[in-house]
C-alpha cells in the first residue's frame, strides 16, 4: 500500500515514525512557487473587504470559506455589501451536482470573483488564478483541513495570501490556539510533515487498530511515546528493522566541532544531520554522512571537519569498548581500561609515558596531550585516531574488562 498525502493523519504519521510503515518525505516544491503569506487573527469585514478588492486589482480571483450551509447565503450578502464591486457566487454541498457542477464551470471561466463555499474545496482543485483564501471561523478546523484549505491557493507563480479569523468576542480553546499557531508558523513550502507532527503532538496518536485516530501523548511525551512504541514494535516482530540499542561513549577533548548555521542553513536539516551522524556505529556510516555534506553543501569547514572526526573517534571508541576519551590538565583520559601483558608492552612502545591509573571499578589510561594551538582540537583527535588502531587492532576481550 502506497500512501500519499500531504498532512498525515496522526494515527498514519505515528506509524511511520515507529517503524511500523516506512516514510519518504518530498521537500521540492513545483518551479517558480512561492510560499504563501499567511495573516491569523481576529474578523475583521474591513480586512477580508480589502483582500477581496487587492485581488481583484491583479485580476485574480478568492476562496471565501463560511463552512456553515444554514448561514452561508448570510456570509455571501454580508461581503457583496463590503465589496460590491466583486462578482460573488455559492457552493456547498446541499446543492444538486448539476448546480455545483455549473457554479465551478462558471467560476473557472471567470464568470466570478469571489467562491463563497463550505470546506468542499479543500482538495483536489487546482485553479492557478484563485490566490487570496479567506477562512471565517478558521478556529473550529483541524491542522490538516488548513494545510488543505491554504494549498488551494498560491499555484501559479503568483504570491498568494491567506487569512485565517477567528472570532475575538469569545474565548478559543487551548487547542485551538495551538493549531491556529502552528499553521501559522509553518508556511514554508513542504511544511506539511512539520504540521502533521504538531498535529500529532496536540491530539496523540490514538489507536494504531483501532478507529480512534487522536489520544493522549502528553502523559510521557512525544519522544518518549515513540520509543516505547518502537520498542515495543521490534518486538513483537523479532527485532526487525530495529537497530540495537548503542553505547553511550563520553568525548570531550575541547574540539570546536559543529555544523556552523552559515554551511547547512535550515535548523531542522542541522539537528537531523546531528541525530543521524551520533547513530552512525560503523565508518562507512561517518564517511558516507561527510560524502553527502559534501555532495550537498559543498567542501566541509574546519568544524565540520571535526565533527566528522569526532564520530570517527566515537565508533573506534565503541569497537574497543571504551566509554569516554576526555581531555583535563594537558592530559587524555580513556577509559575503562585494563591492559594485559602485551598491551603494556605496546603502549611503552607507543606511549611511553603513558600509564593506567586504577580506579574503583576499572582503571583510565592517561596519555600526554598533544599541543592543539590554532587547531581547535583536531590534532588531538588525529592523535587519538592514530593511536587506538594501533593500541588495540582487534575488539577487546570482554574478559578484558569491555563488551564486545
Amino acid at each position: 500500500v502506497l500512501t500519499l498525502t500531504a498532512t498525515p493523519i496522526p494515527r498514519t504519521l505515528e506509524m511511520a515514525l515507529t517503524g511500523i510503515r516506512e516514510v519518504s518525505h518530498i521537500r521540492t516544491p513545483p518551479e517558480d512557487r512561492h510560499p504563501i503569506l499567511t495573516y491569523v487573527g481576529p474578523y475583521d469585514p474591513q480586512a477580508a473587504a480589502a483582500a477581496v478588492r487587492r485581488e481583484l486589482l491583479r485580476e485574480g480571483q478568492v476562496f471565501y470559506v463560511h463552512n456553515r450551509i444554514g448561514s452561508i447565503e448570510h456570509a455571501a450578502a454580508r461581503l457583496r455589501e463590503a465589496a460590491p464591486e466583486a462578482r460573488l457566487a455559492v457552493a456547498h454541498g446541499r446543492m444538486s451536482e448539476g448546480r455545483l457542477e455549473q457554479v465551478m464551470l462558471d467560476f473557472w471561466d471567470g464568470r466570478y470573483d469571489v467562491l463563497v463555499s463550505t470546506t468542499i474545496i479543500e482538495s483536489g482543485l487546482d485553479l492557478p488564478a484563485v490566490n487570496t483564501l479567506i477562512v471565517e471561523r478558521a478556529d473550529l478546523l483541524g491542522l490538516a483541513g488548513l494545510y488543505q484549505l491554504r494549498g488551494r491557493v498560491g499555484r501559479s507563480d503568483r504570491r498568494a495570501y491567506a487569512y485565517l479569523f477567528h472570532p475575538d468576542h469569545i474565548s478559543l480553546p487551548e487547542s485551538a490556539l495551538r493549531r491556529l499557531a502552528a499553521v501559522g508558523e509553518h508556511t514554508d513550502l513542504g511544511s506539511g510533515l512539520a504540521l502533521a507532527q504538531r498535529d500529532l503532538e496536540i491530539r496523540g496518536a490514538g489507536s494504531v487498530l483501532g478507529e480512534v485516530q487522536s489520544g493522549h501523548i502528553a502523559a510521557v511525551g512525544f519522544d518518549m511515546y515513540v520509543e516505547l512504541v518502537s520498542e515495543a514494535v521490534a518486538e513483537r516482530t523479532g527485532g526487525a528493522g530495529a537497530a540495537p540499542p548503542v553505547r553511550e561513549v563520553r568525548i570531550d577533548l575541547g574540539a570546536d566541532a559543529h555544523l556552523p548555521a552559515g554551511y547547512v542553513g535550515e535548523e531542522s536539516v542541522r539537528l537531523e544531520a546531528y541525530r543521524r551522524l551520533a547513530a552512525a556505529d560503523s565508518p562507512a556510516q561517518v564517511e558516507e554522512m561527510a560524502d553527502e555534506w559534501r555532495d550537498r553543501y559543498g567542501p566541509l569547514p574546519l568544524p565540520a571537519r571535526l565533527l566528522i572526526k569526532t564520530a570517527r573517534l566515537r565508533v573506534e571508541a565503541l569497537r574497543i569498548g571504551l566509554e569516554q576519551a576526555l581531555a583535563a590538565r594537558r592530559e587524555l583520559r580513556l577509559g575503562p581500561v585494563e591492559l594485559s601483558d602485551s598491551e603494556q608492552v605496546r603502549l611503552q612502545r607507543l606511549a611511553p609515558s603513558g600509564f593506567v591509573k586504577p580506579g574503583p571499578a576499572s582503571g583510565v589510561l592517561i596519555l600526554p596531550a598533544p599541543q592543539d594551538a590554532g587547531e581547535g582540537g583536531g590534532k588531538t583527535l588525529d592523535y587519538l585516531l592514530r593511536f587506538l588502531p594501533e593500541m588495540w587492532p582487534a575488539p577487546r576481550r570482554a574478559e578484558d574488562g569491555a563488551a564486545e
